[in-house]
């Protein structure tokens, strides 16, 4: 579950990245058979990158067969059409090409690099990757055999435990409370046949969003899109309701041998299309998600040594935003880090921010970043991204007008309204002294 957390993490700073990049020109181009793509046209480099997500995910697993589209999804490069899987990966590599399939709670992503002396041949290998995947019981039987082990070693990673014991406590019957692998009983028990039902209930043309970035015009991606997705399923399964969150603020104690405990905590976050959403960003910066700099930071590890790190972050997923935190501590410290971390949520909901840590955080934000966008592959996957999130294809140019435009009372408004340090659950792993499960 801490993968999952971590995907929206680095989606989010992918998405504020694309800041500094406002001469990127994205045209809009739709296919005579209705497929959208974002397109970033750049000639200086013979090499084109294409990202295809798939809306939805992990989450459109039937209940009783939880696992099966991640099962699905790491099966779909072993092997399609007449070729297996060793067939397969000799024929991508004879391309100088890359073909990755990855899956989230929230989307099914397809990643895909060639050169263009070698894309046509190149999306034709993925074209049969996407429509006619073997599912080969022995691969079945090989990758299965690989989620299992993923699965009893999450069992055993005290950051996984948190993860997935703050999901199944937060969301009840829906799809994010367990894990998107599965468990080893229902990995164990899928068939070829379900995951066939797995791939027509993800993969459809009715939830595809594309990004491409490099050395094709649009006129020439225009028809490619319909040769390379046209026959995919017109529509998948339904999408989940929205999630619940059944936590109250309190704290769940999972022991576990180890000499320090871990903590997942947090309570309802904020929907990424929110007006106050730049608010909450702003905030969340200050508070911790911008390290030394960070309130959480300075007063957890810098003033009393009680961790190595701590953070926070919003994490808006399709069907309830979340904010949540981690922490690591002895387990002789964790009580006192929690307490902590609870004052100075309490004191930014009751005091605010200063203008000079509004000043600081907006200079990080809009300066600062990482240098992620930096090349085709990562233009491609932010442009995905933007529409996932359902930001407007000029977000990239006036992001930054829109991160300036927060006013202090802007922000401090919405610290008052969004952090709720009573609701915080903390879920802690470890032997914690001093801290018992109070509900």
């Amino acid at each position: 579950m801490n993968r999952i957390f971590s995907f929206f993490v680095a989606l989010v700073l992918s998405l504020s990245a694309t800041a500094s990049s406002a001469e990127v020109k994205i045209q809009e181009v739709t296919s005579e058979g209705g497929i959208t793509a974002w397109l970033v046209q750049e000639n200086s480099i013979p090499f084109v990158a294409l990202e295809i997500w798939f809306q939805g995910g992990a989450s459109l697993d039937v209940p009783e067969k939880r696992g099966a589209i991640n099962l699905m999804t790491a099966l779909l490069e072993e092997g399609a059409a007449d070729m297996d899987a060793r067939a397969f990966a000799a024929a991508r590599d004879s391309l100088a090409a890359t073909i990755r399939f990855d899956v989230s709670d929230d989307s099914l992503q397809v990643s895909s690099r060639f050169l263009t002396e070698n894309r046509d041949e190149a999306l034709a290998l993925l074209k049969t990757a996407l429509t006619q995947p073997r599912f080969d019981q022995a691969a079945i039987d090989r990758v299965r055999k690989q989620v299992l082990s993923s699965i009893a070693s999450e069992a055993q990673d005290p950051n996984s435990i948190a993860g997935n014991t703050f999901s199944a406590l937060a969301h009840g019957d829906h799809p994010y409370a367990t894990s998107s692998d599965g468990t080893a009983e229902t990995v164990t028990a899928l068939t070829r046949d379900d995951l066939l039902e797995a791939k027509a209930r993800a993969m459809a043309r009715d939830r595809v969003f594309v990004g491409v970035a490099g050395d094709i015009s649009a006129d020439e991606l225009r028809p490619l899109l319909d040769e390379l997705l046209g026959d995919l399923p017109a529509e998948g399964a339904p999408m989940p309701d929205a999630a619940p969150f059944n936590l109250s603020g309190g704290v769940t104690v999972v022991p576990f041998d180890v000499p320090q405990s871990v903590a997942l905590f947090g309570h309802r976050g904020i929907e990424q299309d929110d007006e106050d959403f730049f608010a909450a960003f702003l905030l969340n910066t200050v508070l911790g998600a911008n390290g030394f700099q960070s309130r959480l930071m300075s007063e957890v590890r810098e003033k009393r040594g009680l961790t190595y790190g701590i953070g926070s972050f919003l994490v808006p997923k399709d069907h309830i935003p979340l904010y949540l935190g981690q922490v690591a501590s002895a387990n002789d410290r964790i009580a006192e880090a929690i307490e902590v971390t609870k004052s100075e949520w309490a004191k930014l909901a009751e005091n605010g921010v200063t203008e000079d840590e509004l000043t600081r955080a907006k200079t990080y934000l809009t300066g600062s970043y990482p240098l992620r966008f930096d090349g085709n592959g990562t233009i491609a996957n932010i442009m995905v991204g933007m529409q996932l999130s359902d930001l407007p294809i000029d977000y990239i140019p006036t992001r930054n007008d829109q991160i300036n435009a927060v006013t202090l009372d802007d922000v401090n408004r919405v610290a008052r309204e969004l952090l709720r340090p009573d609701d915080l659950h903390f879920v802690v792993v470890g032997q914690p002294v001093g801290l018992e499960t109070t509900n």
